[in-house]
C-alpha cells in the first residue's frame, strides 16, 4: 500500500465495530538500518524545528514556540529556554499571522516544506530536535465533532526525513497525537521503530498545583473523579491527560481501559446521584476550584457530560465537564490505606505568559537536552484512545463501549513528579 493510500485508509476507518482492533502492518525498509538515538552532546543550544499549523495571538504556537523567541514570560527578557527555533514551517497563515514578522524579527527562516524546515533547506538532518503543533486553523469536524487536525500526517512528513537520512531525533507533539486512535497508536509505534525519544501531550499535568501534591506511587487507586469544562474534543482532552497523569501511578503501572461510555443532559446528573463514590470524590474535587460560579450547579451548566472509564484492574473514574460552573481543573482520587483521598487543583494562569505552557517547554527541554522523555508518550496516546472512544459512545447512542485496543497499552511511569509547585507574582511572572 503506497502511502498515501495508507494515510486515506487511515482516516477513514470507523471507530467501532468488528475492525475496531486491526492495525494496518506498516514496515519500513529501513528500519533495521536506523541507529539507536544517542544525544550529542555538542556546545552551544539543541537546534529545533518549529512544525505548525497556524501562529496566530493566542495560539499554542504563540506561546510554545513564543516561549523560545521572547522568554518564558515572553517580555523578550530573560529566563529563555536553553534550546532555540532554528527554523519554522507553517502549514496555514491567517491575516493575523504572526510567524513572519516573528521569523523576521529574531532572524528565523521559515521554509515552505516540512522537510526543508528539518534539513535548513540541504541534504540532511540539520536540527537536534522537532516541535510539532497542529492546533487551531481551518480544518474540517468530524460527525464526533472532532477538529480534524492534521497531526498524524505532519507526522509522517517528519518521520519520511528521519527514514531518508537514516537520523532521528526526539519529537515533541503538542496536545493529541490524533483525534484518530489508529492513529494516535501508530505515531507511537513509530517513534519506537525509528528509535526516538518522543514526549506528547496536555499542559495539565505538568501546570502548577494546589496543593502541590501527587498521588503515590504504586498505591492501589480505587475510584477517581476530574472536572473540567468546555468542548468535548478541545477540553476533553485536557481533562483525561490531567487525570492520566495521577492514575497511571498506581500499583500495577497503567493496565489498560477495558469500556468507556459517555453521558450527557439529565443521565450525567442521574449518574452522580446513583454512585456514593461519584458524588464524594465529586464534592472534594470541586472543594479545590477557584472559579466556581455561585447558585445551583444544575442550573448554570446547560450542557453537563462525563466520560465513564473502566480500567482492567478494577480502577473507575469519571471525568466532566461542566461549562458554566467552572473554569479550571480538579481531581480527587480514592487511595488504598490513605483515609482522605488524593485531591487537588491544575492551575492555569489565564492571560500571558500562560505560565502552564512554560511548564510544558521545560520538560520538553528536558528531552530535547538529555534524550529521555520525562514522561511516556503512552500517556498521552491512552488520554487520546479514551477520548475517540468516548465521542464514539456518545453518537452511538451513548452505549458502553467495550475497548479490547485500549485494554492492551501497558506501560509504567517513572516515580518523579513533573508538576510545578510555584505560580507566578503579582505582575504575572513566574517564580520558578
Amino acid at each position: 500500500m503506497k502511502r498515501r493510500e495508507l494515510i486515506k485508509y487511515l482516516s477513514v476507518l470507523p471507530v467501532s465495530g468488528a475492525v475496531t482492533g486491526a492495525v494496518l502492518p506498516f514496515q519500513s525498509v529501513q528500519a533495521e538500518e536506523m541507529p539507536d538515538y544517542k544525544p550529542e552532546f555538542q556546545s552551544g543550544p539543541k537546534r529545533l524545528a518549529a512544525i505548525i499549523t497556524e501562529y496566530r495571538p493566542g495560539s499554542h504556537a504563540d506561546v510554545i514556540i513564543g516561549k523560545y523567541l521572547e522568554g518564558f514570560n515572553q517580555d523578550q527578557m530573560a529566563p529563555y529556554p536553553d534550546s532555540k527555533i532554528v527554523s519554522i514551517f507553517t502549514e496555514q497563515v491567517p491575516d493575523n499571522d504572526m510567524s513572519r514578522p516573528l521569523a523576521k524579527k529574531y532572524n528565523v527562516p521559515i521554509f515552505r516544506t516540512v522537510a526543508d524546515a528539518l534539513t535548513l533547506g540541504g541534504n540532511q538532518l540539520a536540527v537536534d530536535g522537532v516541535i510539532l503543533i497542529g492546533e487551531h486553523g481551518v480544518y474540517p469536524t468530524n460527525d464526533k465533532e472532532q477538529k480534524l487536525y492534521p497531526r498524524f500526517e505532519m507526522f509522517l512528513k517528519i518521520t519520511d526525513v528521519f527514514r531518508q537520512y537514516k537520523k532521528s531525533v526526539p519529537v515533541f507533539n503538542d496536545k493529541h497525537l490524533s483525534w484518530s486512535w489508529r492513529q494516535a497508536k501508530r505515531m507511537v509505534e513509530i517513534s519506537k521503530e525509528l528509535k526516538f525519544p518522543m514526549l506528547a501531550g496536555s499542559t495539565i499535568p505538568v501546570s502548577w498545583r494546589i496543593p502541590a501534591v501527587d498521588t503515590p506511587y504504586g498505591a492501589k487507586q480505587k475510584y477517581a473523579v476530574g472536572i473540567s469544562f468546555s468542548g468535548l474534543d478541545i477540553y476533553g482532552f485536557h481533562l483525561l491527560d490531567g487525570l492520566q497523569a495521577v492514575v497511571e501511578r498506581r500499583k500495577g503501572g497503567e493496565t489498560g481501559v477495558r469500556a468507556v461510555q459517555c453521558l450527557e443532559g439529565q443521565d450525567c446528573w442521574n449518574f452522580i446521584d446513583q454512585n456514593e463514590w461519584v458524588k464524594r470524590l465529586f464534592d472534594l474535587a470541586i472543594s479545590h476550584s477557584e472559579t466556581r460560579v455561585a447558585g445551583s450547579m444544575r442550573d448554570l451548566v446547560k450542557k453537563p457530560a462525563v466520560f465513564i472509564i473502566d480500567y482492567n484492574d478494577g480502577l473507575k473514574a469519571a471525568a466532566f465537564l461542566l461549562t458554566g460552573l467552572l473554569q479550571d481543573f480538579t481531581y480527587a482520587i480514592d487511595i488504598e490505606g490513605q483515609q482522605k483521598p488524593f485531591s487537588t487543583l491544575m492551575k492555569l494562569q489565564a492571560g500571558k505568559p500562560h505560565y502552564h505552557f512554560g511548564c510544558l517547554v521545560k520538560n520538553m527541554e528536558i528531552m530535547f537536552k538529555t534524550g529521555k522523555a520525562p514522561y511516556p508518550v503512552e500517556r498521552t496516546m491512552l488520554s487520546s484512545g479514551i477520548l475517540d472512544f468516548a465521542l464514539e459512545s456518545r453518537i452511538l447512542g451513548y452505549k458502553i463501549l467495550e475497548t479490547p485496543e485500549l485494554s492492551r497499552v501497558r506501560y509504567l511511569s517513572s516515580p518523579e513528579s513533573h508538576f510545578f509547585s510555584k505560580g507566578w507574582d503579582k505582575n504575572g511572572k513566574r517564580l520558578d
